[in-house]
């Protein structure tokens, strides 16, 4: 199954959310937070760089968790301004 490309929006929420995230995980290394969340170092690096731009839920609720993050703080983040 091939995925669509994203789109601009897309692409500027997940650099956002890898933001956040290094953010949130200050000085502790990838390798503690990613194993703490039940992922691999890897996949949590992709996260932060933009690369995985649309993780699933579960995987922003573990990290939210290990990272002392509300779910409500990253869905505000994340949520663009109303244009009018």
């Amino acid at each position: 199954m091939v995925r669509p490309p994203l789109t601009p929006d897309e692409r500027e929420r997940g650099e956002r959310l890898g933001h956040l995230l290094r953010q949130a995980r200050g000085e502790r290394s990838i390798v503690e937070v990613a194993a703490a969340a039940g992922m691999s170092a890897e996949t949590l690096r992709k996260i932060e760089t933009g690369r995985i731009p649309t993780p699933a839920f579960f995987t922003i609720a573990a990290l939210a968790e290990v990272l002392d993050v509300s779910l409500d703080q990253i869905a505000l983040h994340l949520t663009p301004a109303i244009r009018t």
